[in-house]
């Protein structure tokens, strides 16, 4: 059977289910592997700062806002460090910083500060080195005091191995036989395994589709406008990826996305729906219509057979992956802007 892109709109009903199988076989899915990315942190450079944390804190016997800040100074990373020891998100740090400090440490700063850490940098001016040191001074309250009592409905973020009871657990914790407290921290770091850092580079997994689609047009000579994230184009309540040849003159856009998530994709195929029912209105208001296309992979889109039904209808088969992107121009209305052979 032919790819759906390949066939007319009015025969893609009587195949759909056999279309649905040919788009989910040449589904890639690389959810083993991930991109480092610029904010990746090995072990030996994450267990160098914890290392500096534990000899300015003596093996956390010394544990003050003094003893952890000379750390920070010596390696940055400590703050990743001390946030990993927290359990908690950058910005859930600055929050109960700011509930708990005279001052206001914001939210998106701490997310962006954190990220600074991660990839290398070192050298801050005295506004940013305010607000680590208050962030720093909650951590050290946080961690220096036990857990109470609590209902039994409901359970603390601090209840953990290493900090359930203060100080005296970090110091359990550090001297502990088994397995090194840097290296249940670094798994701790890298989340559900490897989540936080999944989440870190999810744009540089949707980059590979992007960039792909980038080189196809390029070659073949297609002018474009690639939007950029959360950017708002008149005429559109959610701005496409892609545009051709631009949002003055759509005649072809273009949704792409890479995800093993089927809640993602569940997701974008109703941005796609949308689309192509604002085209619809466009065309029923007297206005040139623009075609809609797909360009998806991952096995996120594999799992929901319903949906992938409606994103062949709806889209009239223009639906390609990776393996299929080299057709992109010749089976869509983009060969129309073709001005290389």
């Amino acid at each position: 059977m032919r790819f759906p892109f390949e066939m007319d709109a009015d025969e893609l009903p009587d195949h759909l289910d056999g279309l649905v199988d040919i788009v989910w076989d040449s589904l890639q899915s690389n959810f083993l592997t991930l991109p480092r990315g610029p904010g990746f942190v090995d072990y030996e450079h994450f267990a160098a700062a914890y290392d500096e944390l534990l000899r300015s804190t003596q093996r956390f016997a010394d544990f003050r806002l003094d003893t952890v800040w000379k750390a920070f100074e010596q390696d940055p990373l400590v703050f990743v460090v001390i946030r990993t020891i927290l359990g908690m998100s950058p910005t859930e740090w600055a929050f109960l910083t700011s509930r708990a400090a005279a001052m206001e440490v914001p939210q998106k700063w701490a997310r962006q500060f954190d990220r600074s850490v991660r990839r290398g940098k070192r050298q801050y001016r005295p506004p940013t080195l305010a607000n680590v040191r208050a962030m720093l001074e909650a951590a050290v309250e946080m961690l220096s005091t036990p857990v109470g009592p609590l209902p039994a409905q409901v359970i603390h973020r601090l209840d953990k191995i290493d900090t359930r009871d203060g100080v005296a657990s970090l110091q359990y914790v550090a001297s502990s036989p088994g397995v090194p407290y840097p290296m249940l921290l670094y798994e701790r770091f890298m989340g559900r395994p490897f989540a936080s850092h999944r989440d870190a580079v999810s744009e540089l997994i949707g980059d590979a589709m992007e960039n792909a689609i980038e080189d196809v047009l390029s070659s073949a000579g297609v002018s474009y406008r690639k939007t950029k994230r959360a950017e708002r184009i008149p005429g559109f309540e959610q701005a496409p990826d892609f545009i051709i040849p631009d949002e003055l003159r759509p005649h072809v856009v273009i949704e792409a996305k890479i995800t093993e998530d089927d809640g993602t994709a569940r997701d974008k195929v109703t941005r796609i729906i949308n689309l192509q029912r604002l085209s619809e209105e466009r065309q029923a208001q007297g206005q040139r219509p623009f075609q809609v296309v797909a360009c998806i992979d991952g096995r996120g889109f594999g799992i929901r057979r319903e949906d992938m039904r409606q994103l062949i209808l709806k889209t009239g088969g223009k639906v390609f992956t990776l393996r299929t992107l080299d057709k992109l121009v010749d089976y869509t209305d983009i060969a129309r802007f073709r001005t290389k052979p």
